[in-house]
Parts: structure tokens; sequence; C-alpha cells
């Protein structure tokens, strides 16, 4: 007789744990309809269990500082994984498919960095590997990929993977603040950790596009080899300016297929200010994609939260409940994905905003423009800003489309210039 009650063991209980267990309360007539399950949290792994919890998520549920208290319970059908970290992490979920338990994950850093192994071994018991909440929250980025458009090549993503620096961004662009007094207003309203540096250094929304990488294009992207670069340069200047311009800066995470061979990377960008993902403020996340046969598609929502992300755990733990005979992972029959074929990444072509602090004397102009040409960097736009009488002045570029790699050469000519006396500031613009 087919099995009528999921048990599930949650490995943690912080925000999205209690978000999730709140859910299934309160859905639990809902999700039975769908299914044809009754979900039953009955064990939860904490560290502490003195901690006094705000929400139990029910009378069957025991709590237990011991991981071993569920992988050695036959009747846990499935073990979510809401801890976080790497090595913990990696030997529960290991574990626990090796006692028979599907496992449902949001440990984007895992999956990026040690996700083929634990693919590999899902694929080999035939469990479930399941991480919708991984990348970009509530939003149900993941099964897209691997069922929706399962049809489509996708010839690029382009997407706002963080909602942290996406907020920290939106906050000097509105208010006209500096990095720090943003990074200080994400902090209070629990948007930002005390120690932001995944967020507002480009890693975290790194790992998230390597796991999209994997779902679209069906290869391991080297974690390491993927160029990132975050937010907390970005000055209160450059994003007047590029206004001026009509322009705002987003941190982007992108992907391209150019003939078989993907470029990727994360970095902050400026974007026309009529572009789809220029709308895209405060906390949130979009995905924007392509595919060869629905066209262009975009994905927005909530990044993070107890209750969005608790929904896209949920998610996966209903399609693993629906009890399907064939296990859909990667989206991708392998047992072991290839690696990916790489552009170099200076071989990249865009447009360029460049920010130069100059001398104000005669020549300046002529001297930068002389290096562009030679460098094949044509330039569409150039205006000099007012700076204090006998002091420096900000000089601004706009270019045509140029290479990463002609780019990176014309600008170390042009800061040993004398008469430069700050590093260049660059952005790509897309």
């Amino acid at each position: 007789m087919e099995k009528k009650v999921i048990n599930l063991a949650l490995a943690g209980f912080g925000t999205v744990g209690t978000g999730l267990a709140r859910i299934i309360r309160e859905n639990r007539d809902w999700i039975e309809r769908r299914t044809g399950k009754d979900l039953v949290i009955t064990r939860v792994l904490v560290r502490d269990l003195t901690k006094v919890r705000s929400f139990i998520p029910g009378p069957e549920t025991r709590f237990t500082d011991d991981p071993r208290d569920i992988l050695a319970d036959p009747e846990i059908d499935i073990v979510v994984e809401l801890m976080g970290g790497l090595d913990t992490a990696q030997e529960l979920i290991k574990k626990s498919l090796e006692s028979g338990k599907h496992v449902v994950t949001a440990n984007k850093a895992l999956l990026a960095e040690k996700g083929s192994e634990l693919f590999a071994l899902a694929h080999d018991l035939n469990l479930g590997l399941y991480y919708e909440a991984s990348v970009a929250g509530g939003i149900p980025i993941i099964q897209t990929l691997k069922d929706s458009l399962a049809g489509n090549r996708i010839p690029s993503i382009t997407g706002i993977l963080n909602g942290t620096a996406n907020f920290i961004l939106s906050e000097m662009t509105a208010k006209d603040q500096d990095f720090g007094t943003a990074l200080k207003a994400a902090q209070d309203k629990g948007y930002a950790e005390a120690d932001p540096t995944l967020d507002i250094e480009g890693l975290d929304a790194a790992h998230k596009l390597a796991i999209l990488i994997r779902l679209a294009h069906g290869v391991d992207y080297p974690l390491q080899k993927l160029p990132v670069q975050g937010i907390s340069r970005v000055k209160a200047l450059d994003i007047a300016l590029a206004r001026e311009f009509g322009y705002v800066i987003k941190l982007i995470a992108q992907v391209k297929e150019k003939s078989g061979y993907l470029q990727a990377g994360v970095f902050p960008a400026l974007l026309p200010d009529d572009h789809i993902l220029a709308k895209v403020d405060g906390p949130f996340n979009s995905v924007l994609l392509k595919g060869n046969a629905v066209g262009p598609i975009m994905l927005y929502g909530q990044g993070a939260g107890d209750l969005p992300t608790g929904s896209a755990v949920l998610s996966d733990i209903m399609a693993l409940a629906k009890g399907n005979s064939v296990v859909d992972n990667t989206g991708f029959r392998e047992r072991l994905l290839p690696g990916a074929d790489l552009v170099e990444p200076d071989l990249a072509v865009s447009r360029h905003y460049f920010r130069m602090t100059a001398q104000d004397k005669p020549g300046v102009l002529s001297a930068v423009s002389g290096v562009m040409g030679e460098h094949n960097i044509s330039i569409a736009q150039a205006v000099q800003k007012p700076g204090p009488q006998g002091g420096d002045v900000p000089i601004v570029f706009v270019t045509h489309r140029a290479q990463l790699k002609a780019v990176y050469s014309a600008l170390k000519v042009i800061d040993e210039f004398d008469f430069i006396t700050a590093p260049t500031v660059h952005y790509r613009i897309l």
C-alpha cells in the first residue's frame, strides 16, 4: 500500500527552517490535495537544545543535536539540509543519501563547490538531491530550467542574484548614499550579515551562477575559474555620473554561450535605465534568460526570507513526495557532467565606462584618447566634469564595444601618465 505520510527531518531550524515549518502547518490540507501525502516533521537537528523556540512544528517533532538520530531513523523519508557551510553539511548529505533518504538543500556554496560528487552519489542510488531554494530564494528558476525549458538551449542568462548587493546599490542610487551608509542600512534591516563579505564581494552570486550554468548547459564550470568582482569599491560619484549618462549600476551574474564555449562572470555593470533589470530594486532578485525556442523570459521575486525561501524548499519536498520513478537532480541523465569549455574572460566584448581623475591641464584628453585609439577602443562620449580651481577633475569616457583585454592594456598605460592622480575606475556596460 502506498505510503500516505512523508516523514521529514530538518537539519537546521533558523529563519528558513522555521518558515518552512510554518508553511507546512498552515497549508497542510492544500499540500495533501496536491500530493496525496501528509508531510510530518518528525526530527529537527539543532546546535543548542536549550534554546527556546518560538515555533514548534508539531507534537510529533523531536529535537536533537546528534545527526545520527536522523541517519539511523528508518522512518525518515527526506532530510532537509538548512545548516549552510561546507564540510558538516556535505557529510550529512552524503550519509543521508547512503542511508536511503532523499535530500533537499538550500546550500548554494556546497553545490557550487562540491556538487559533482554529491550528484554522482545521488545518481548511483537513484535518490533525489533537490535544491530549488539554493538560487534566488522564492523564484522557481531551478525547476524552470530542469523541466519547463528542458527542450530549449539557453544562449544566455543574465541575473541579479544577490538581494543584499542589490539593496545596497538601490539605496546608493535613490538616496545618494555612500557604500558604507547603504551597507549599514542593509544590516539594520537584516538584509546583510554582520560579515557581509560573501554578498558584497560577489561570491554568493558566483555560487548561484555556477548552479545555473550546470542546469542550463549540462556542464560543470569550475568555481575557481569564474571571474568575480563585487560592489565594495563602487562610489557614489560613479552612480551619479552613470545616472547622468542614462545608466544604473547593478551587480550582474551572467553566462553566454558562444559556439559551444561559455563566457561567464559576476561583476558590477552599467545598465541603460530602460533595461528590464534596471527596474529591479531593493532586496529583490531577477533572472533574464533566453531560450532558442521560447525566446526571452524574466523571473522576478524575493531572493531571501523565511517564507519565500521556505516556499522553494517545500516545492522540492512536494516533488519528491509525489514519488516519481525518475529522479531529476541535474536535469541531465549523465552520472557526471562534462567540464565546461571556457572563453578566456578577457576576451569578452562590451561597451565600457571609464572615470579618470586627472590634473586640470591642457593635453589630457588628447593623450588619453590617443592611447585608446592605439588599443582599438572607440570613444562614444567624453565629458570632463568641473573640479575645484587648480585641482583634479573627473573625466568620464563611454566607449563603443571593445575587448576587455584591450581595455586592461589601455588602462595600464593611461594610469602611468603623471597627470592621472588615481587609478581609473572601469565598469562594463550591458
